[in-house]
């Protein structure tokens, strides 16, 4: 089935947060920041309100007068010795000191953006520069400038799961051991719609509606409430189309409460729409994780422990989820797809005067996967074991599900062998020899690079999901949920599985992201869920409308509800029948239609994994790298539409080939400003860069959920990184050169070749 949105998309019928206008609207620009660590020593708005058309200016002060809280922040447990993360006040707009460059410091609300442009340049503002820094290792050094007041050294939190004692020992008595440090670097989002909002506010009800880009309802209003202090009936979220979302759009930002109370406080509706400059440098930013791993290994190459030591930059502020990502989400698949009997993980979260880091995709399973996977690459080539061997040697056997990890989770079921085998097979691993034979003969240097991931997906902080259905006049069905689609083909694949059930027409089916009168619950899309939950949710629906409108059917057919049997979409009854829809078409009235209905369910956490194998090539003369081939075998458990499937694993390789040979946020170490600020310094992925790709499913179904399926969204990150990597530095070390930080740029790639020459 392809996908329903695509057509209303490419012809310019998608509504984005851009395109929603209220009457009476004013609209707003922010002034940012642009030192990284400096006080507010003054600063007067006198000459932007006088300019005509402006109708306020906002300041930290306007925040602290509505009452609102420090962003939020979800991590609550522990840390290590039972340590609370040290959260410090995260404001709407700043207070006093600012933090990093492009921290909003007060918004102007006029007529027009272009007159808030204008009077942004007339506030006059006076800063009292204080000193900076811009990474891990210079914010915890002695002496270092001091961030928060309540946090002493800078450093937030310091994390542990798993056995050190035990980890300690294995090292002990091992015949081998491998060490590397790994640096997944800072990325930014730059999702194809920039950040927007537009807010108004309901004197007589209270109620404030928000139009703005988001990868779930509850989760977004969660925070909301948080922050704002406010019921959540009073917080109504519109949103239709969202232009790219990989956890970027999970969080709620400044700018959105800056809205609300611009919204109130002048009775218009609010509207600001971000440059793509201020995407680069107030959309929180991913990954920034200093990974260094350790394995432990027997004589016969078996595994016996394995550890990481980490450290995380979280930028200037906790962000929503970057502390939970470099604690919970690095250390659950710390084993990755291994039966390695010892494990444990320590990290460390430090803030630095850069921009607040938070979810991106895979949201620290991919940075995981790629330690992981370097590590068990390096760790044969440093001892002499045979890549493929090693891992076939410390799989976790499909005899073992579900498995129990030292340090975390249960692996619910995988059979990681076969899947290996079945990419060695599409990526004729054994030809190999001869295509690098004959690079070498056109003067390229070509290495091949194989992956075996494994990633949890499927968590969320709701209880359940809930979904809903509503019928029209016709019969048809109006499905409701509150997971907000980004891209991912929630208009295809939730009225598929709807119709599947049911043995209907998927014409007869729709799907809206958006609550009807019932007030639903569930998670978002995040950590891959969107069709392992609410998806599962769906299924239930189904089955609950066959047996909600059996009583109906048996009326119809003067028949015992027991004698019914329902298949291919009818309702029998010895030789008369009756069709679903039409059934649904009779029982229609003036009021609410009687299959009218909610269904709900809980769903555990899942674990994606797969084998990517990949193969590069590298100009000596430049530097200039070129993905030759790419295969991807992956257990995604049940697969409900390929081609949604197929399109998800290309994006997610791409995005990790991105930020395997470009992408990367990088700023200067004395001053903390941002050096990458536009697409001129910051490179992004193209469309050539991946010409030979081939994607193959291998399901194992999983039993944590109604559709057996396991998740897709971040598995071809988590695949592309190691993948890639160990293909480039396969290419590379016939020249002796073991190992390299990414991105693998020709400059960074010709400078490594040239030292070594």
């Amino acid at each position: 089935m392809s996908r329903r949105e695509d057509f209303r998309l490419v012809v310019g019928q998608g509504r984005y947060t851009s395109d929603w206008n209220l009457a009476g609207q004013l609209h707003a620009v922010f002034l940012r920041s642009d030192r990284a660590h400096a006080e507010i020593v003054r600063l007067d708005a006198a000459g932007a309100l006088a300019h005509p058309g402006v109708k306020a200016v906002l300041t930290g002060k306007d925040a602290c007068e509505a009452g609102f809280k420090s962003l939020p922040n979800i991590v609550s447990f522990p840390g290590k010795d039972g340590q609370p993360l040290k959260k410090p006040h995260h404001p709407v707009l700043a207070m006093g000191r600012v933090r990093y460059v492009g921290e909003p410091v007060a918004m102007i609300v006029a007529e027009t953006a272009e007159i808030a442009e204008d009077a942004r340049e007339r506030i006059e503002i006076e800063y009292r520069e204080l000193p900076a820094v811009a990474s891990f290792d210079a914010a915890v050094a002695e002496g270092a400038p001091q961030l928060h007041a309540d946090v002493p050294g800078n450093l937030a939190f310091e994390y542990e799961s798993g056995d050190a004692q035990a980890v300690a020992a294995a090292f002990a008595r091992a015949k081998y051991a491998s060490k590397l440090t790994m640096e997944s670097q800072r990325l930014v989002g730059n999702a194809l719609e920039p950040r927007a909002c537009l807010v108004a506010f309901d004197p007589e009800s209270g109620r404030y509606t928000v139009h703005v880009p988001l990868q779930g309802v509850t989760t977004m209003r969660n925070q909301f409430v948080q922050v704002t202090g406010l019921e959540q009936d009073k917080i109504v979220f519109v949103t239709q189309d969202v232009g790219g979302s990989f956890g970027v759009r999970g969080a709620a930002y400044p700018e959105y409460f800056a809205a609300m109370i611009a919204a109130k406080k002048l009775g218009h509706p609010v509207k600001w729409v971000a440059t793509r400059s201020e995407t680069f440098l107030s959309d929180f930013h991913g990954r920034n994780l200093s990974l260094t791993g350790e394995l432990a290994l027997d004589a016969d190459g078996s595994f016996l422990a394995i550890r990481f030591d980490d450290r995380a930059d979280l930028g200037a502020y906790g962000a929503t989820f970057g502390s939970f990502i470099a604690t919970r989400n690095l250390s659950i698949t710390a084993g990755g797809v291994y039966r390695i009997p010892a494990i444990y993980v320590r990290t460390r979260l430090a803030y630095t005067n850069t921009v607040p880091v938070s979810a991106y995709r895979g949201a620290g399973r991919p940075d995981i996967a790629y330690a992981i996977e370097r590590l068990v690459d390096h760790a044969a080539r440093e001892h002499g074991f045979d890549p493929v061997g090693l891992r076939r040697k410390n799989f976790v056997p499909r005899a073992a599900m579900p498995y129990q990890t030292p340090n975390a989770g249960t692996y619910d079921s995988g059979d990681f062998e076969a899947v290996m085998d079945d990419a060695l097979r599409h990526a004729d691993w054994h030809g190999f020899p001869q295509r690098r034979a004959q690079a070498k003969r056109a003067g390229r240097l070509r290495g091949i690079g194989i992956a075996t991931y494994l990633e949890a997906g499927g968590g969320g902080a709701a209880p359940k999901d809930q979904v809903a259905v509503e019928f029209d006049a016709n019969g048809a069905m109006t499905l409701y949920a509150v997971t907000q689609s980004s891209g991912q083909g929630h208009e295809t694949v939730f009225p598929q599985i709807v119709a599947g059930t049911l043995g209907i027409g998927v014409k007869h089916v729709r799907f809206h992201p958006g609550a009807p009168a019932a007030d639903l619950i569930g998670n978002g899309v995040g950590g891959s869920r969107g069709v392992l939950g609410t998806g599962s949710a769906f299924r239930l629906l189904g089955l609950k409308l066959i047996e909600r409108a059996r009583p109906h059917a048996a009326a119809a057919l003067k028949a015992k509800e027991g004698g019914l049997r329902y298949a291919k979409g009818r309702f029998h009854a010895g030789r008369r029948s009756i069709g679903f829809i039409e059934l649904a078409r009779k029982l229609a009235g003036p009021g609410p239609h009687p299959l009218d209905t909610v269904a709900e369910g809980t769903f555990g956490v899942t674990y994606p994994n797969g084998c990517h194998i990949a193969e590069v090539e590298i100009d000596p003369e430049t530097g200039a790298a070129r993905i030759a081939r790419y295969t991807a075998v992956d257990d995604l458990g049940n697969v409900i539409n390929p081609t949604l499937v197929e399109g998800q694993v290309h994006g997610g390789v791409v995005q990790g080939a991105g930020q395997v040979f470009g992408e990367h946020a990088v700023y200067d170490p004395a001053t903390a400003q941002l050096l990458t600020g536009s697409f001129t310094d910051y490179v992004m992925p193209r469309a050539g860069w991946l010409r030979d790709i081939r994607v193959h499913d291998h399901p194992v179904p999983t039993p944590a959920n109604a559709l057996g399926a396991k998740g897709v969204g971040e598995a071809g990150c988590s695949g592309s990184l190691p993948a890639l990597a160990n293909a480039t530095l396969d290419a590379l070390r016939p020249l002796g050169i073991v190992h390299l930080d990414m991105p693998f740029t020709p400059a960074r790639l010709w400078e490594a070749m040239h030292r070594k020459g």
